[in-house]
């Protein structure tokens, strides 16, 4: 039985949402297949995105950058974290070898933790990265760039480098000195639109706008909503904290938000990979807060920006709770027509290869 293990960067949830349609494709051609998730990411969130079987290690194989709130990382302190793994990394090397001669798969994927793809070329198991972006580019491209130490930084490059692939789904950072990269479509889950279902199941009439408000899975306690929207507005959001005493908003689980979004009439929220791939491939309006340091972020904007109907928020609006009429003036604009999000089967044609062919 071919055994694909996944491991991916427990930075919110964006790393897990991009990969699994992958391995859900992976598994649907080539049945039986045996899946591995290493990261410290929501066990509930892993069940509802992956197929099932998959069995988790929680142990992380990277660092999670922490976030001052749901715009902003803290870069001085995640400076700290990345340093202090990287001074224990041989150490952590043998541990991530052990856990790879323990069950040896035969493809890792990596979205997008460099020192499994290097434990894994150590161990001559083909290893290949999936991410809109790498941890290399975002602390160099970032505010701390000129403090980033040059060996930390060449070792991370080099493990990006020596991957099978490096695989870069639209929309993404250009990581041009990559010699391994390959360029795909969009990745996101293919949802039904469904306007009027969406509605019935929540109990409320047509004509209440439905407003998806997502910030990722780091810092949304931070997040400031201090208002209720008009009348005529319903807020969806992950964001338990956000829907307390208000009647106006309403919390939903996580594990259900891509089977939510596509029916919604506008996209609330932070420009990251998931959010923005899925709301452009389902054709969806977007009103995003500018997160401004984030070096990913103009990829990000350019690629919405002609897709869908979009626009920025200032920050201050969001707390202010000025948010109605920018996303009105936006749903006037939309929906647009969905795009196929045909990185799902590019990315997968690119990996199946590695499974395929195993002889078990």
């Amino acid at each position: 039985m071919p055994h694909l293990f996944l491991a991916v960067t427990a930075h919110g949830y964006g790393h897990l949402a991009q990969v699994a349609p992958v391995v859900t494709e992976l598994q649907r051609r080539i049945p039986g297949l045996r899946v591995t998730l290493q990261g410290d990411v929501d066990s509930a969130f892993a069940a509802a995105r992956l197929p099932a079987g998959f069995q988790q290690i929680k142990e992380p194989g990277d660092v999670a950058l922490p976030m001052t709130g749901p715009l902003h990382a803290a870069w001085q302190a995640g400076l700290a974290l990345f340093e202090r793994f990287d001074a224990g990394y041989e150490v952590r090397l043998a541990a991530q070898q052990a856990i790879f001669r323990g069950g040896p798969p035969d493809l890792l994927l990596a979205d997008v933790p460099w020192l499994p793809l290097d434990a894994a070329r150590r161990l001559d198991i083909p290893g290949a990265a999936l991410c809109s972006l790498n941890w290399h580019d975002i602390l160099i491209e970032g505010p701390i760039g000129d403090q980033v130490p040059a060996a930390m930084a060449a070792r991370m490059r080099a493990a990006y480098s020596a991957a099978e692939l490096f695989i870069r789904p639209r929309p993404s950072m250009p990581m041009a000195w990559l010699p391994n990269g390959r360029d795909v479509g969009p990745i996101a889950p293919w949802g039904r639109r469904d306007p009027s279902g969406l509605r019935r199941r929540l109990g409320i009439a047509d004509g209440i706008v439905l407003v998806l408000m997502l910030f990722g899975g780091a810092g949304n306690l931070s997040l400031p909503l201090g208002w209720e929207p008009p009348d005529d507005m319903l807020l969806l959001t992950p964001i338990a904290a956000a829907a307390d005493g208000r009647k106006r908003i309403r919390h939903i689980p996580a594990a259900s938000l891509s089977n939510v979004l596509p029916s919604c009439d506008a996209v609330l929220t932070k420009p990251g990979y998931g959010t923005f791939a899925e709301a452009g491939c389902a054709g969806i309006p977007v009103l995003y807060v500018p997160r401004g340091d984030w070096p990913e972020e103009p990829y990000l904007v350019d690629w919405l920006d002609g897709r869908v109907p979009a626009a920025p928020l200032p920050a201050a609006d969001l707390a202010a709770g000025a948010v109605a009429e920018p996303l009105r003036e936006l749903i006037a604009r939309g929906p647009a027509e969905p795009l196929a999000p045909t990185g799902v089967e590019e990315t997968a044609d690119l990996l199946q290869r590695f499974l395929s062919c195993v002889g078990h």
